[in-house]
């Protein structure tokens, strides 16, 4: 499915954009003369546009068509990475940020709802694992990079590197993306009155609210991995850019093995066993103090996490088939909601306990979260 290529590589993009940031908040803080608990902030800066702006971007998508719109926010994406090479301080990159993330909102759930729309639901877990291979290597190449590149050129040419991935990603949409399916034409406003369609299924309360905690225990958490590595007298930006990456390729190997996973543990048992897997894998990770160990624990943390997460993908894009983009963008509202919230909750109390510790509550909540994300999956 050709088509997949060119999805990805908008995943990619958003994602790479995305996680930039995290292994260079130490370089930030100094460079900018700000505390960490200030620098912090250009993480939910990021996320909490990009989790708001889905609302609003699913019921567009329906309305003017989903390749159109992913075209039209790639653009903008790589103008928002643009400014935020550009700017003078603190507070105008935060600016930046915020409109970067408002942008790249609308890129991956209408990613996600457009393969809904085209693959069957008996191939649409193998569908999505391609996309969210692509998806965890912006991560992987986004976290690594920029932890190279800010520890010995500097954060600026960071997001300079952002900007060429998203206009490749924008250049390949508008060449090699076609609608298939012709927009259905709705007012904005009946678009927006499809999330009552959604919400009126009982499960989807139950699906968004898990995703939210998910989304805060787990990336809510990566702001932290550069403090982590300090704590431990492990590195700083390089290190956490490397651990960070390992989370991503645990999560490349997760999309190679979903037809076994999916054979040999049904979705129930995958979405259970993630979960409890990432808690144990982030407690370990919290009392380690070698860094080959940690990336070991990290990059088994991403196969867990995606374990967990990509079947709850699989079922928000059942959960109103009539009004998908509009499910697809609840969901991924609510995961990057739960992790920018927290990402922030979290930083504050990472300056009482100590990052470690955060990363050790952390891991009691996803063990705690197994038992309620498997009652999610039907028997059938």
């Amino acid at each position: 499915m050709p088509f997949l290529l060119v999805l990805g590589l908008a995943a990619f993009a958003s994602a790479f954009s995305m996680r930039a940031v995290d292994p260079m908040l130490n370089i930030l803080a100094a460079d900018l003369k700000v505390t960490m608990q200030d620098v912090a902030l250009l993480a939910g800066a990021f996320t909490f546009p990009y989790a708001t702006m889905q609302l609003l971007f699913g019921p567009i998508g329906d309305a003017v068509g989903k390749v159109r719109l992913v075209r039209f926010n790639l653009v903008m994406l790589s103008v928002g990475l643009a400014v935020s090479a550009l700017v003078p301080g603190h507070w105008e990159l935060l600016a930046s940020r915020v409109f970067s993330g408002a942008f790249a909102g609308g890129i991956i759930p209408v990613v996600l709802a457009t393969v809904g729309d085209r693959v069957p639901f008996d191939r649409r877990p193998l569908a999505l694992s391609r996309v969210l291979l692509a998806l965890v290597l912006g991560q992987l190449v986004g976290s690594a990079a920029a932890g190279f590149i800010a520890e010995y050129a500097g954060w600026r040419p960071v997001f300079w590197t952002a900007f060429a991935v998203a206009v490749l990603a924008a250049v390949a949409a508008m060449v090699g993306l076609k609608e298939e399916q012709a927009p259905q034409r709705l007012s904005f406003g009946t678009s927006l009155a499809r999330y009552g369609t959604v919400l009126r299924n009982p499960l989807s309360i139950r699906v968004y609210a898990v995703v939210a905690v998910e989304g805060a225990l787990s990336f809510g958490a990566f702001p932290l991995v550069a403090p982590l590595m300090v704590e431990h007298a492990l590195g700083d930006a390089v290190e956490a850019g490397l651990v960070i990456a390992a989370f991503a390729v645990g999560g490349a190997f997760y999309s190679f093995a979903v037809p076994v996973l999916v054979r040999r543990l049904g979705l129930r048992g995958m979405v259970g066993i993630g979960a409890a897997l990432l808690g144990v894998l982030f407690i370990g990770a919290a009392v380690q103090s070698h860094l080959s160990v940690v990336v070991a624990l990290f990059a088994a943390g991403g196969f867990a996490f995606y374990m967990i997460h990509n079947v709850l993908q699989i079922l928000a894009t059942e959960l109103a088939p009539e009004a998908r983009g509009s499910a697809v963008s609840l969901f991924a509202s609510a995961f990057f909601v739960g992790q920018a919230v927290g990402a922030v909750a979290l930083a504050h109390l990472a300056a009482v306990t100590g990052a470690a510790a955060v990363f050790a509550i952390s891991g009691v909540g996803m063990i705690g979260l197994a038992y309620p994300a498997r009652r999610l999956v039907p028997r059938r």
